[in-house]
């Protein structure tokens, strides 16, 4: 199958990765030169445009940061042609990213004007999920749209998930990052405490993965530097799941609790505490660093 994926990031270069392995045809592009040169090493097909790439593709996948990137992608921008006038055929429309459900609406509903399937799939199980192939796919359109996308989506992830209508794949995706950041915020508050206090982190931490207070975010992400082989906590806080990222997910929770009068404390205090740490120069960092809000004063 001849598949255009648009977006080489920290998630999308290993998704498209998994897609050449399993024997498609991938066409890739991405305004970063070194994530193109990187997936053509893997196999794949570079392109000069997201347009180029979709010629006669089948399936366009798209993984970018941010709703304005999608929107500007399918829809166009400062005068520039959107991918959905520009296609020469009906090719099934997958966006990966994770962005406003009104964002995804709205470019649904655009899709569906032009006779086009658009399904909104935002993805969880980080970079390491991307990697070994094992994301969960949380998927918003038609059932004939899911169905069709399904083969396609299994080259990448584990768990496929239809959530219902379009946008409704954001909604999922939204609440799950709202509670993981919870999470990490508490796991590494709960952390810090017990240092503080004369535990060793790794012993603590076992602790608490055998007791009641285990989570995902103790279990498998362990934010404490050491304490979990393999971590982003443990190779200083590098790749993964940026800050900025966490930052901007639990804005579009904000966002959507305002829009539907939900009430949010525990959200809404995760928000600030990734916000804050974002400011004080840990953007960039995987979003585990959080754990360093709770060190300040520490020297190391």
């Amino acid at each position: 199958m001849k598949i255009a994926f648009i977006g080489l990031g920290n998630m999308g270069a290993p998704m498209a990765t998994n897609l050449v392995k399993a024997g498609h045809d991938v066409h890739v592009f991405d305004l970063v030169e070194g994530a193109v040169k990187a997936l053509e090493a893997e196999g794949a097909t570079r392109g000069e445009s997201a347009q180029a790439v979709a010629r006669g593709a089948e399936v366009v996948i798209s993984m970018l940061p941010a709703g304005a990137h999608v929107r500007g992608l399918y829809l166009g921008r400062d005068g520039e042609v959107g991918l959905f006038d520009a296609l020469d055929g009906k090719p099934l429309i997958v966006d990966a990213s994770t962005i406003s459900p009104e964002d995804a609406r709205h470019v649904g509903a655009a899709a569906a004007e032009r006779g086009l399937t658009y399904l909104d799939a935002p993805v969880s199980g980080g970079v390491g999920g991307a990697k070994a192939g094992t994301l969960t796919f949380i998927v918003g359109g038609v059932e004939a749209g899911f169905e069709q996308a399904r083969p396609v989506l299994e080259n990448m992830g584990k768990n496929i998930f239809h959530a219902g209508p379009v946008g409704a794949g954001q909604v999922a995706k939204i609440c799950n990052n709202m509670l993981l950041g919870i999470l990490m915020s508490g796991t590494a508050e709960a952390l810090a405490l017990g240092v503080k206090n004369g535990m060793d982190p790794a012993v603590l931490s076992e602790i608490m993965k055998q007791s009641s207070g285990g989570n995902w975010a103790l279990n498998v992400y362990n934010p404490w530097p050491g304490v979990m082989e393999g971590s982003a906590a443990s190779r200083d806080y590098q790749g993964g799941f940026l800050t900025d990222l966490m930052a901007k997910d639990l804005g579009l929770a904000w966002e959507l609790a305002l829009g539907s009068k939900a009430t949010v404390p525990m959200g809404s205090q995760a928000r600030n505490l990734f916000a804050l740490h974002s400011a004080q120069g840990s953007g960039q960092l995987d979003f585990s660093s959080i754990q360093k809000l709770y060190r300040a004063g520490e020297e190391g």
